[in-house]
């Protein structure tokens, strides 16, 4: 419980905005992971809620700071409404035990219902306080800058796993979070530090590696030289995470982050979010292309060629199990998973965030979640095309829009969602409102200027 004075010091210590990048980036590497604080009534405590209640309760005790909640968008406020009141729904309709060999599957209590609202609401804290304190260019600028400055530092414990194997956690913490095997990639280990897995790491560290790439192309000539030497670091980095997926995103990535102009940055970006929310459609009318994914990897590795072809047999076999409970899903304590009828045992792993939002809440909960994390991507969108005329779009906000847009691609295979993906989507809608206001401010003030000069009417 020492995280929440370390956000109170940072909060007094230097701007909001970068107090709130901290409090939240900060936790989120070095607190343990996978356990909690249990408590009586009130949700658990964790590595993701704890930095978040202490930012929010900072600003509005200490800051006497308020803000809105809810989004300018109709569409905005109906999909928080849908992703906080959701579960109750899928409380309602999952009362019923699930029959299991060795022992049936508990139905769903009230008391399930008022923990997942309480913490829905908290997973959603860094996208409120985004909205109000990163909506910024330059706020956004300090969060590619702090992505940059957290990756060097975190770099150190990573080489240390690479070369020693991920101990970390287990030194400081008492416990290895993982399985051990899942860290021996290609004869060596890949890195895990405080976070749940090593592709968590190698998530992050494509983040670094994009924001370097962002700021070197800003940055003032004479420091050039420094954001090269830091790109070319955290890129060896990535690619000592050996992590196939990441290294995929980044030759895609890196590219558009440095090249692109912001509204291709931002456009490219809700292209990406369109496919992301349509993906289980997708996949239910068999257009995605598994076999030539497969193929492909099978050309780089025969072993991860294998572990992909197991993920998407788990996923096919959990899709239409989601599918008896297609609405609000079957809620919590595994009942999503598929089981042996003879032995009990459990026989289905979900990886991907979408295939576990799917099975626990359904069609409702995916569409929550992913239309609130795809939201500000197409708010941006539309601005970069209504407003084009108007005013260029920042660099920085491009660069975030990028980053969220993959990090939800991200979320496909893996359970990615980690409070970083819902400060920048907070970023990015508080920035959209922002433009849209001063899209009709301008068009208010053209239309004035018309009236104004049109000649008055003479009567004889």
């Amino acid at each position: 419980m020492v995280w929440p004075l370390v956000a109170l010091a940072l909060f007094q210590r230097t701007s909001a905005d970068r107090a709130l990048i901290w409090t939240i980036l900060g936790g989120y590497l070095v607190l343990p992971p996978l356990a909690a604080i249990n408590l009586p009534v009130v949700p658990d405590l964790t590595k993701d809620s704890i930095p978040a209640l202490a930012a929010a309760a900072i600003v509005f005790f200490y800051l006497k700071g308020r803000f809105s909640l809810l989004p300018q968008s109709w569409i905005g406020r109906g999909l928080m409404a849908l992703f906080v009141l959701g579960p109750f729904a899928t409380v309602l309709t999952n009362a019923d035990p699930v029959p299991k060999v060795d022992g049936d599957l508990q139905g769903m209590r009230i008391y399930d219902s008022v923990a997942s609202v309480a913490n829905q609401f908290i997973a959603l804290l860094p996208f409120f306080l985004a909205r109000k304190y990163l909506a910024t260019p330059e706020a956004m600028r300090h969060l590619l800058v702090a992505l940059v400055l957290a990756g060097l530092v975190y770099s150190l414990p990573m080489l240390v796993e690479i070369r020693l194997s991920p101990q970390m956690n287990v030194w400081v913490y008492g416990y290895f979070q993982h399985d051990f095997f899942q860290t021996i990639r290609f004869g060596g280990y890949r890195p895990v530090v405080f976070l749940p897995h090593g592709l968590w790491v190698a998530l992050f560290t494509l983040m670094t590696v994009t924001a370097a790439a962002v700021l070197l192309r800003d940055v003032p000539v004479g420091e050039r030289p420094r954001y090269f030497a830091a790109l070319l670091y955290l890129s060896a980095v990535l690619i000592l995470c050996k992590s196939l997926g990441a290294l995929i995103f980044a030759v895609a990535l890196v590219p558009l982050a440095y090249l692109l102009r912001p509204r291709a940055q931002v456009l490219t970006a809700a292209v990406l979010a369109v496919m992301v929310v349509a993906y289980p459609i997708l996949r239910g009318a068999h257009l995605v292309p598994l076999d030539d994914i497969l193929r492909f990897a099978e050309g780089i590795s025969a072993e991860r060629a294998h572990s992909l072809a197991f993920r998407i047999g788990n996923e096919e076999a959990l899709l239409d199990k989601a599918a008896e409970r297609i609405w609000f899903g079957w809620g919590g304590y595994g009942r999503n998973l598929l089981y042996d009828p003879l032995t009990g045992a459990g026989r289905s792993i979900a990886d991907g965030a979408w295939i576990i939002t799917m099975g626990i809440y359904g069609w409702s909960g995916y569409i929550a979640q992913f239309g609130l994390l795809a939201l500000p991507l197409f708010l941006m969108g539309r601005e970069a095309i209504a407003g084009r005329d108007i005013r260029p779009l920042s660099p920085y906000a491009g660069a975030v829009a990028l980053l969220l847009a993959f990090n939800m691609l991200d979320m496909l295979p893996n359970a990615t969602l980690i409070p970083l993906t819902w400060l920048m989507a907070g970023a990015l809608i508080g920035h959209a409102e922002a433009l849209a206001e001063e899209r009709r401010a301008h068009h208010w003030l053209q239309r004035k200027a018309v009236v104004r000069r049109r000649p008055s009417r003479t009567v004889i």
